[in-house]
């Protein structure tokens, strides 16, 4: 594919368009007295060869499909990202520049979704940029497959990554470059910022990898040696990047950091704090940049601006998607409903009236079994379902009869073989959300999401649909101890702000369970499995209606109850037991199943009243794990039957003996609260 060609003809020598944002990104941070201009001032040559010559996008719609990707994965130099947004022409004012880093302002310290247009997924923690990146990578090479016909090409674009040191020493870069290497992503191109300088200083003392043979190992190409202040050298390298359409790239570009700063350049001095004014003064001189702070020349800012390239490239996509239209109308419908992320005209009733047959079926499985039915009835409704598991596929029961699997050679499945990297699994997931056309889930052991921690917590951050499987969800997994036994990371992850979390007592929970997963699509969401078997709850239409609203009165008494027991997962049936054996003794029991706090905590006061009135004080909530977070609802005069210490090695039916969970036990807590 030939490169692009800048709006006008280049009246500005590189070397000043350069410049340009070395200026804006010193005199930000100043302004702000905080952030980081060693990094964008030392990545501006390489940032003005790829944005001119060779980034396909339309400053004019940031959300074109076929748009290029370009990910900042070293975001602290986020000042870096804004300025070319702004000089490229997006809707990003010199005001918001002006603003960076201030309260409610659209250039925050740290690229995030949603903010800026253009900024394709939040960065700063380190080494998750990159992982988007193979995301999003997966993402075009799975839809390409999938719809691109030989005479027709509507899905052929590149992701772009800049990362850096800190990038590289991160475990989760050598998780999912290793992936992306074995899944041939192509398309995919990295360009390390090989500065040799961190916070602490020259990185010869802690970073000393061979990285070039690193990545040859994990099957990438590798361009060397390729000088960053080079434009020519940045061309070709890119050039040769392109052509290699086996395997992801990575251009190991030598730059200093802080280029153009007489004292501090090449110094752990400029990478996290502003220049000062004498030393940005000086720059100014050395740089030959005249111009006030914020002030970018009118011929500059012309020979930046690419919404006249940007939207002559669509336009030339959007004659050819046409085409591709009247060649394969369905096919075409099918692409704009899965990036414009609309779920299916038929899945409203098909997925009501599968939740309708496991009720009716009333199976008794485990949630793990019974998500993989789901699976089973949800899968052919949405192609767009897309996921896998870190090497647990036959525990966590994530592959159903539709499975394809992904390879190098074969890209058009639905099913991702992650191996063990539950961290770049589910940042790698974020990548695939971010993209769009896909719904990804991913799945491992619940007590493994700790592995995963802050990827999910960046899924939730961003308000983007994924959907966490986290099975083997409590001390019923029984022999294999503590070391797997989860204990507090249910409560954890319903910590996060933007988490929704779900345990379902059954079969029928599980599927309304996922169905809430996928229809939701401001946030993330976990599903916490059980390994044994649950056995059916008996309900009616209302009360299966009321299972979305996070909690509702699975079994109940006549007149006012005077105790409630509320439970999730597993102990739901331990808590209808003990409602049976305390109304043998006289007593009015209500149970309540409540499979998403999140979800109840979010119903109308009426709604929670109705389940949980705050005239009965005598509350008891069973949960096999820590107790605190279920104190909101059982207050001071109620108790909390839980696990505040970590579990045993034993059989699941004595470990659950052992610590309590048993009917007697539940009734007797009700009985010693009435």
């Amino acid at each position: 594919m030939s490169t692009t060609t800048p709006d006008a003809p280049r009246s500005v020598d590189r070397q000043t368009k350069a410049n340009a944002i070395r200026a804006l990104s010193m005199d930000a941070v100043q302004k702000a007295k905080s952030g980081h201009p060693g990094m964008p001032m030392g990545m501006a040559d390489i940032s003005e060869v790829l944005w001119c010559d060779f980034l396909k996008h339309n400053p004019s719609n940031p959300a074109w499909p076929d748009r290029d990707r370009f990910i900042l994965s070293n975001g602290h130099g986020s000042m870096l990202h804004y300025a070319l947004l702004h000089l490229a022409g997006y809707d990003l004012p010199i005001t918001e520049l002006q603003n960076f880093r201030q309260l409610h302002s659209r250039t925050p310290g740290h690229p995030e979704y949603g903010y800026a247009p253009g900024v394709e997924t939040t960065t700063g923690p380190l080494g998750q940029g990159i992982t988007n990146g193979v995301g999003m990578a997966l993402a075009e090479k799975v839809l390409a497959a999938q719809f691109n016909r030989s005479e027709h090409v509507i899905v052929d674009h590149h992701t772009y990554v800049f990362l850096g040191d800190g990038c590289m020493m991160e475990g989760i870069s050598h998780e999912a470059c290793s992936l992306a290497g074995t899944l041939g992503l192509g398309k995919l191109i990295a360009f390390w910022d090989d500065n040799g300088i961190s916070i602490d200083g020259e990185v010869g003392g802690w970073f000393t990898d061979d990285t070039p043979a690193r990545f040859r190992a994990y099957g990438w190409q590798v361009i060397e040696n390729v000088d960053g202040h080079d434009p020519q050298a940045i061309s070709q390298a890119i050039n040769d990047a392109r052509q290699e359409s086996d395997k992801p790239s990575l251009i190991c570009c030598r730059t200093v950091i802080g280029w153009g700063s007489p004292n501090k350049q090449g110094k752990e001095s400029c990478h996290g704090a502003p220049l000062g004014d004498e030393e940005i003064a000086l720059t100014r001189e050395a740089l030959q940049w005249p111009h006030s702070p914020f002030e970018i020349p009118d011929e500059v800012r012309d020979a930046w601006d690419a919404t006249t390239t940007g939207s002559t490239q669509e336009n030339e996509w959007r004659e050819r998607f046409e085409a591709y239209r009247t060649a394969h109308p369905d096919l075409a419908g099918e692409f704009e409903r899965r990036t414009a992320g609309e779920l299916p005209k038929n899945w409203a009733q098909a997925s009501q009236n599968f939740i309708d047959s496991v009720d009716a079926e009333g199976a008794t499985v485990a949630s793990r079994k019974a998500s993989q039915l789901t699976l089973e009835g949800f899968g052919p409704l949405l192609p767009e379902l897309i996921g896998g598991s870190a090497d647990l596929a036959g525990s966590n029961l994530t592959l159903w009869s539709g499975s394809k699997g992904i390879s190098r050679d074969e890209a058009d499945g639905n099913y991702i073989y992650f191996g063990v990297r539950e961290f770049a699994m589910a940042a790698l997931g974020n990548g695939l959300a971010l993209h769009g056309g896909l719904i990804p889930y991913s799945a491992t052991f619940l007590v493994f999401s700790d592995y995963a921690r802050n990827a999910l917590r960046m899924a939730a951050l961003m308000k983007i649909r994924q959907i966490f499987v986290f099975t083997h969800d409590s001390i019923g997994l029984g022999e294999d101890g503590p070391t797997h036994q989860p204990v507090e990371h249910t409560a954890s992850l319903r910590l996060i702000p933007g988490m929704s979390l779900w345990r379902p007592c059954d079969a029928v929970e599980t599927a309304v369970a996922w169905h809430c997963a996928i229809e939701r699509n401001d946030g993330p969401t976990s599903l916490a499995l059980s390994r044994q078997n649950l056995p059916h709850q008996v309900r009616d239409s209302a009360q299966i209606r009321n299972i979305a609203r996070g909690g509702y009165t699975l079994m109940d008494c006549e007149g006012e109850p005077e105790a409630i027991i509320i439970a999730t997962g597993s102990e739901v049936a331990l808590a209808t037991d003990a409602a049976t054996l305390l109304k043998e003794k006289g007593r009015r029991v209500r149970v309540v199943s409540m499979p998403s706090t999140d979800v109840f905590d979010s119903q109308d006061d009426s709604y929670r009243q109705s389940v949980l009135p705050s005239t009965v004080k005598a509350r008891v909530a069973v949960e096999a794990g820590v107790t605190d977070g279920w104190l909101k609802y059982v207050g001071l005069e109620g108790a909390v039957i839980g696990l505040d210490r970590f579990g045993e090695s034993a059989p699941a039916e004595e470990a659950f003996k052992y610590f309590g969970f048993t009917a007697e036990n539940v009734a007797q807590q009700v009985e010693s609260l009435i």
